[in-house]
């Protein structure tokens, strides 16, 4: 009998809900919490205190003064550290996306150093007034590169106060800066340690690769997973299968309404390397039409090098219930796999985690499925989701609709330590001048912007006629603030992003009284 679309996408969900159940039986090594190391002592129990001279982003977005700071902390605490567990079958669980060796320390400009006056004329860490700081950017709003309307927000993360506000309550399309909603719903609802499955099961004869979404799985770890595979097959005594592929983890649209795009894979729970036809990691890049086939014929290649015979081509087909399981490959923890989103503005990931979002808190794992799941989970933190429009979790949808009060009071939740779960959307954040896509910005000739090089850490987001900012700095007293600011019908999409530069050292280079 045939099902409809929200019944499939439901049933889908199960069966995801089911596997991942199953894959994930065995306990998780458990990961300390990433610190966010801030300015000065003056951030009292907002964040754990440190000086960060020089830090380096790892490969999946983690900043390397960050991990050792909070790796001495740890071992002066006698706690253990951090360094990836195999899975039980053999086959290694996924370290920094891509396989790729993480990243070593390299010289950056200051990070989040103390900033603020040590004459003793004023305390360090006094918070900016509202009056100073719409002194300060009410004349940068009206910019005429930034086009209209313009609205923005600063918030204290120390207190959890407003500092500023102009328009800032009002919807407008977030364009990238909407991953940071998608990853907090993800943290919120599976938690930073999640990894996501990518397995092989055996039935009749039948060789079943079953995607669990996990875009990141790379070529070495298909052919591992295969290699366990083939180890398992021989033991039973079996020399030759057929090979079948489970793509159904996902409902609803494979495409995305902007159809097919050098900027975004069809979205499906299988593919290999994000479904890249040439060898980058980030970025645009020339797609796959048949991603989840197309893995399947890799992960069949691979069997025939491990000396499995394999029969026939692959060919799409659910995976029975009764199937029983041969190995199981892991992503990189979702804390790694938010900050590679957010500090290279991941569109494949984004999707992945808010499809991951919908299957964890039961949702159907489609667009539209996963838009309620998000705005769900951040209804749960407590923000103000009245209003507010998720239509897909990348950012690249027009339809998206998000306030600038919404993303700076996310940010500042993300600082709370009642949810050390969502740290890693502050330390994936790009560091200006320095790392992600705001490598580029804030050099000197940004109109003032390059006084905040280093200092300035901030989501991206852009779409023709739309520009935005979200993230945090530390301004000229050494205290820790988060912004929002967002611009629609600009013309002008680099002066525009400029102004937003602007804007964000200002609050950086002042105490704003």
């Amino acid at each position: 009998m045939r099902v409809g679309v929200g019944e499939a996408g439901r049933a889908a969900a199960r069966r995801a809900r089911h596997w991942t159940r199953r894959w994930e039986a065995q306990p998780l090594h458990t990961r300390r919490t990433v610190r966010l190391v801030a300015a000065s002592g003056a951030l009292g129990g907002v964040l754990a205190a440190g000086v960060i001279t020089a830090a380096g982003p790892w490969d999946s977005g983690q900043r390397t003064a960050e991990r050792r700071t909070a790796a001495r902390a740890d071992a002066a605490e006698g706690r253990t550290g951090d360094a990836d567990h195999d899975s039980s079958d053999g086959v290694p669980a996924g370290g920094a996306p891509g396989d790729g060796p993480q990243g070593t320390a390299v010289g950056a400009p200051r990070v989040l150093t103390p900033l603020g006056p040590q004459d003793g004329t004023r305390p360090v860490g006094t918070p900016p007034t509202g009056a100073g700081l719409a002194e300060k950017l009410a004349p940068l709003l009206q910019d005429p590169a930034l086009g209209s309307p313009s609205t923005a927000a600063v918030w204290d993360v120390t207190t959890g106060r407003e500092l500023y506000g102009a328009r800032e309550t009002a919807g407008v399309v977030p364009a990238s800066t909407v991953k940071l909603a998608t990853g907090a719903a993800a943290l919120a609802a599976l938690g930073r340690d999640h990894r996501i499955p990518t397995a092989s099961l055996a039935d009749g004869g039948k060789v079943f690769l079953v995607g669990g979404g996990d875009p990141t799985l790379s070529a070495q770890r298909l052919a591992r997973l295969a290699r366990a595979t083939a180890r398992e097959l021989k033991a039973d005594g079996v020399r030759k299968v057929a090979v079948r592929y489970d793509a159904t983890a996902y409902a609803g649209d494979v495409l995305h309404e902007i159809g097919p795009n050098e900027n975004i894979a069809p979205v499906t729970p299988l593919m290999v390397n994000e479904a890249r036809l040439d060898r980058a990691r980030h970025g645009p890049a020339p797609r796959a039409a048949a991603p989840a086939r197309d893995a399947a014929d890799a992960f069949a290649g691979a069997l025939r090098k491990a000396g499995v015979r394999v029969a026939g081509e692959p060919r799409a087909a659910r995976v029975p219930e009764q199937a029983d399981e041969l190995a199981t490959t892991y992503s990189a923890p979702l804390a790694a796999l938010t900050e590679r989103m957010l500090t290279y503005s991941d569109n494949d990931l984004g999707e992945a985690l808010a499809r991951q979002t919908a299957i964890a808190t039961g949702r159907d794992p489609s667009f539209a499925g996963a838009g309620k799941a998000v705005a769900g989970q951040l209804r749960k933190l407590g923000l103000p989701v009245r209003g507010a429009e998720f239509t897909d979790g990348s950012g690249i949808s027009r339809g998206n609709r998000v306030s600038a009060d919404l993303l700076a009071r996310l940010l500042v939740t993300a600082a709370d330590p009642g949810h050390p779960e969502l740290r890693p959307l502050l330390t994936g954040l790009p560091v200006a001048g320095f790392s992600g896509t705001l490598r580029d910005r804030y050099g000197d000739e940004a109109g003032g912007a390059g006084a905040a090089r280093g200092v300035v850490r901030a989501k991206t987001g852009t779409l023709t006629g739309v520009n935005s900012l979200a993230g945090t700095v530390v301004d000229a007293d050494g205290r820790l603030l988060a912004f929002a600011f967002f611009t629609m019908g600009a013309t002008d999409r680099a002066g525009a992003g400029q102004a937003l530069d602007r804007m964000a050292a200002a609050v950086a280079g002042c105490g704003c009284r």
